[in-house]
Formats: C-alpha cells, structure tokens, sequence
C-alpha cells in the first residue's frame, strides 16, 4: 500500500515511513521594484507593484534622540573595566566587572587659557600632574580644542 506524494504527508508503506517536507516560498523582487514574484511547489504567480513617482530611498542617517551614554573606559590611557571572579566563603566564583576609577575634573589647560572639563581615571590625573595636559593630550592623540 502506498500513498500519494503530497507535501506535508508521510510516504511509503507501512514498513518503511518517510517525510516529505513542502518547499520553501521563494520570493524574488524585480530589478526596477516593478514586480514580485513568487513560487511555490511549481507554481509562478507575479504581481506587479503600482509606480510610485517619488519614490526615494532612505539614505539620511539616523540620529539618535538620546545622546550616547559615556563609556568607562579613560581616554588618556586606555583604561578599562577588569573581568574577575567574586570568590565566597564556599569557594563559589561568580563574574563581576572591576570599574575604572573615573572622576569628572575641571583641569587648567595653559595652551588654550581655560579650564577643560574631563572624565578622566586616577592614574592619568597622577600622569596629567608629573607630564602636564599638552604631552599627555597629544600622546594619547586628544584634541583638546574641541572639548
């Protein structure tokens, strides 16, 4: 006894079963956006798209509403947060982030006679007072203008 191949039915006889899985859709867009066309199991339907005169593609870029959060990561010198393990008393380890000490500070800048206002990491505020802003700005390649 043997079935009719139709898709989504079991095949074969009793002893052997098989599958027949349905074909996928495939939809196809004309080159000009004039027509769809789809197939599916050996059927060809086409359906033109009605002509739009204004027809523009988005190509502004988006802007976003918010501004972005600031990372914690120190421009000066690279610093980041660290991936470490919080050990209990059972010695259970769990991840956690070690942040970077940033702090928000208002440096006197020589070079342009005003104050500058930084998020900056301890460690390049201690680098800042032995080197001075200048060196330190134009090493890490800040331009000290713009902010």
């Amino acid at each position: 006894m043997v079935a009719m191949a139709v898709p989504g039915v079991l095949l074969g006889t009793i002893s052997t079963l098989r599958f027949h899985r349905p074909v996928p859709p495939k939809k196809t867009v004309g080159a000009e956006l004039g027509s769809v066309t789809s197939q599916f199991c050996g059927l060809k339907i086409t359906h033109k798209l009605p002509q739009v005169a204004s027809f523009k593609p988005i190509s502004a870029p988006l802007t976003p509403a918010l501004q972005p959060i600031a990372r914690r990561v120190c421009p000066f010198t690279g610093k980041k947060s660290n991936k470490a393990n919080k050990v209990s008393f059972s010695n259970h380890k769990t991840k956690k982030l070690q942040f970077v000490n940033l702090q928000y500070k208002k440096i006197w800048w020589e070079a342009g006679k005003r104050y500058v206002k930084l998020r900056l990491s301890t460690k390049a505020l201690k680098t800042i007072e032995k080197n001075g802003l200048d060196a330190v700005a134009k090493k890490a390649g800040i331009d000290l203008r713009k902010e």
